[in-house]
């Protein structure tokens, strides 16, 4: 197979029929490793969302369990990816997830944010650090595959194109990023367990390379300091660097599903996607974060 080949075949097939096999051979034959990256900045930027950030805080899962949390997250999500929305794994994980979901009081405009974040944090990821940017073919089927994934979350008021998940984005960041001691120390927690899948002397330049990465609205709502010039146009051009050194290299043959990460640690002994996640604590109903005004309070 030659370099350009997958995509010839991406842009031969339907974007809206076929958006969830266009996805899964983006995300797991041609940009698994800046998939991950994206995705997991992706959710990173959602805790800046006092709401959001507040509640995972609460929750204490981001904090206190932190890989598996992320674990548990990328593998029902790579569930839906890996074996598409009508099969049995797909309808396990989606129906966790709900349930989930379902335990908070969390509301409409933000799962719908991080819809959004979902759709358009790879395309920007990619176009920057890629081998090559994403096709036409692959943001469209993107945005139709996490509106299919919207849909069975009960998620309303959905976004019709890439564009206007774009917009959607944007706009609730500009109107909702703010600073929350809270979501700072979500935020530190994750930053820990990127920190931690490497070896230890290494903690501190991983960090500082994280940040440099981060644009500077997110750095605001966290009250980061901003790396240096010189350090943020280093780290960029080194992930820029890797694109093009991807781009020489001959087509990945086998898919590599996020199951498969090395990052994903906390299942040596394999897992069944109906035990992942979260369970609502034994005799409370509802919500157990206590709200106020819409916002989780002690």
């Amino acid at each position: 197979m030659k370099r350009f080949e997958r995509l010839e075949q991406i842009r031969g097939m339907d974007p809206y029929q076929d958006a969830s096999e266009i996805y899964r051979l983006s995300s797991a034959h041609e940009f698994p490793w800046d998939f991950a990256r994206a995705l997991e900045l992706a959710l990173y930027r959602t805790y800046a969302v006092p709401s959001i950030g507040r509640l995972l805080a609460r929750t204490a899962e981001l904090t206190d369990r932190t890989q598996k949390r992320y674990d548990d997250t990328v593998l029902l999500l790579d569930a839906v990816v890996e074996h598409g929305f009508g099969s049995e794994q797909a309808c396990t994980a989606i129906r966790r997830i709900n349930q989930m979901h379902r335990s908070y009081d969390i509301g409409n405009d933000d799962m719908r944010y991080v819809l959004c974040t979902f759709v358009v944090m790879p395309k920007r990821w990619i176009d920057t650090y890629g081998w090559r940017r994403f096709s036409r073919h692959e943001t469209v089927a993107s945005a139709v595959h996490y509106r299919t994934l919207g849909r069975h979350m009960g998620i309303k008021d959905i976004p019709e194109s890439f564009e206007e998940f774009e917009t959607c984005l944007d706009a609730y960041e500009e109107a909702n990023f703010d600073w929350d001691e809270d979501a700072r120390r979500v935020s530190d927690a994750t930053l820990a367990l990127m920190a931690s899948w490497y070896p230890r002397p290494l903690a501190p330049l991983l960090r500082t390379s994280t940040l440099a990465l981060l644009d500077d609205r997110l750095l605001r709502a966290f009250r980061y300091q901003a790396p240096n010039a010189a350090t943020r146009a280093l780290v960029r051009r080194a992930v820029r660097g890797r694109g093009r050194v991807v781009r020489l290299l001959p087509p990945r043959r086998e898919p590599h599903f996020a199951r498969q990460n090395r990052e994903v640690r906390g299942y040596p002994d394999g897992y069944e996607l109906n035990r992942l996640g979260t369970r609502p604590t034994p005799g409370v109903r509802g919500c157990p974060v206590r709200h106020l005004g819409g916002s989780a309070v002690e």
